[in-house]
């Protein structure tokens, strides 16, 4: 077999065969989301038809399938540990909904809230959801539906509402070790996760910054209309009647902020944090029993209120829960390395890589193509995983940091897939919001924003991690520090490249 391999004749794939297996998936996934009568929708059996596609695709440039199967593989086992990860979410969201700490979030928050700081103050709260659970998924789904109710009852643009909440939310997964999203782009960019984590602050927290800004102007120039506070008093009242409400239960989100500071591996912190839910549980709710405990865990919570707000905030979670997400991750990922193997992306980006001399054209590059990723392939698993090979060994020809490139693969292969009603994120978020993202998109000022901050701070020449642990800050001031971890051939080159660059001018020394 191996002798067959090596004589069979492999050639890149033409532009039109290069783009069918895009079309194909585009192609269905406009069908499911426009023409099916809301018979199905998923991006599931478009992803399935297109790997088929993408394979005869390779089979047809010369690839055997062996060879096209081992490329879905190796991509597969690149984002395992995410997908690890992405098995226990569900156990986390359930353990915390269950031991009363994400309704303790919901109860305290509302306390809170006036017309006025409504929309900064929700923003925040959406993100510590989104950090503790590590999903936006999940924080849309719990305190974004909270957030839509009483941005109602306090008069404000359901629109705005909705951007504010994505926007919050996002951060959140951003800055999540238990996110998934978070897991791959560090995977993918085979460096660590919070050195990926750290990176992302660089370009995050700005623009998080500057939104928080954005919704207070928005806030008091818009708020104190018809206010209705009956919506917050009701939806406490649903929370403290079925659970035991204390300020404490909000202690186990320290455990997911300490297991970020003491840079635990994402696993473990999830069984910590999993562990400090169920204790929590026992101790605070009366739950004694191990067979229910195992029960919600695996099948996830379901609170029943009079309150409607209040059933379908807490009605979730579950190891269950998560296996949409473990099996649309697997045909994503698979999808891509089928891409990757065939030469499609190679085909239609690999062109660009000659002409990429500068960081500032590498960032957009890069961003460009998570983007063309997102919007055509239908998922952000891809906007993430597809650009990663094709540029890697540009960033480190550039000598700089695998924590840069893993950042500039979120900046918009997370942040900007949401904005497309017919992506996974995209469509998940217009059926949990009640709009389309067209609609809220607008608002959404981090996530739209992100990317052009970090785009722009490139190309100034600013806002860069080397390889060699040293970073450009805004300021345009170069500071030592720990190199990310990349593989070691890798990284060696990295910073020879850094050196050759350094002396020709072309990158920044380090300031004494």
């Amino acid at each position: 077999m191996a002798s067959n391999e090596k004589t069979r004749n492999v050639r890149l794939p033409n532009i039109v065969e290069a783009l069918l297996p895009i079309v194909v998936m585009m192609g269905l996934m406009i069908y499911g989301l426009n023409f099916t009568n809301e018979l199905y929708y998923d991006a599931h059996m478009p992803l399935a038809v297109s790997i088929v596609v993408a394979c005869a695709v390779g089979c047809f440039c010369g690839h055997s399938f062996s060879d096209m199967l081992a490329g879905m593989i190796d991509r597969l086992n690149a984002t395992m540990e995410a997908i690890l990860i992405l098995c226990t979410v569900g156990l986390l969201v359930a353990s915390f909904i269950m031991s009363g700490t994400i309704p303790a979030l919901i109860y305290y928050g509302l306390n809170l809230l006036t017309p006025q700081l409504f929309l900064p103050i929700g923003c925040v709260l959406c993100a510590i959801v989104g950090l503790a659970c590590g999903s936006s998924w999940t924080a849309t789904a719990t305190m974004g539906i909270a957030m839509l109710g009483i941005g109602a009852g306090l008069g404000i643009n359901p629109a705005i509402t909705a951007g504010m909440v994505i926007s919050g939310a996002y951060v959140g997964d951003k800055f999540s070790p238990l996110s998934d999203t978070t897991n791959l782009a560090a995977a993918v960019s085979e460096t660590g996760l919070f050195d990926h984590v750290t990176a992302m602050v660089s370009s995050t927290a700005p623009t998080f910054v500057i939104a928080i800004v954005l919704y207070a102007i928005i806030g008091f120039v818009t708020g104190g209309g018809n206010y209705d506070p009956t919506v917050a008093t009701e939806l406490q009242a649903a929370l403290k009647e079925g659970f035991n409400m204390s300020p404490v239960l909000l202690l186990p989100i320290l455990v997911v902020i300490g297991a970020c500071i003491m840079r635990l591996p994402g696993l473990v912190g999830i069984a910590l944090s999993v562990g400090t839910g169920v204790l929590f549980t026992i101790v605070f709710q009366g739950v004694e029993s191990l067979a229910e405990i195992f029960s919600i865990l695996h099948y996830g919570f379901e609170f029943e209120s009079s309150n409607e707000l209040a059933s379908s905030l807490l009605t979730r979670g579950g190891m269950d829960h998560t296996m949409w997400t473990i099996n649309l991750i697997l045909l994503a990922v698979a999808y891509g390395g089928a891409l990757e193997r065939c030469g499609c992306t190679e085909t239609l980006f690999g062109g660009l890589k000659k002409h990429l001399n500068s960081v500032g054209s590498l960032v957009f590059a890069t961003m460009a193509t998570s983007l063309f990723c997102d919007a055509t392939m239908c998922d952000q698993f891809l906007g993430i995983g597809v650009p990663a090979p094709l540029y890697v060994e540009k960033y480190d020809e550039l000598g700089l940091g695998r924590n840069m490139m893993s950042r500039t693969l979120e900046d918009c292969g997370t942040l900007w897939a949401v904005m497309f009603p017919w992506t996974g994120c995209g469509a998940y978020q217009q059926t949990t919001l009640g709009m389309s993202p067209f609609v809220y998109f607008p608002f959404a000022f981090v996530n739209l924003l992100n990317p052009i901050y970090a785009a722009i701070t490139a190309f100034l020449g600013r806002n860069i991690f080397w390889a060699d642990g040293s970073y450009t800050n805004i300021f345009g001031k170069t500071k030592a520090g720990k190199p990310a971890a990349a593989p070691a051939e890798a990284h060696e080159k990295a910073l020879k490249a850094l050196e050759a660059r350094r002396a020709a001018g072309k990158a920044p020394k380090v300031n004494a």
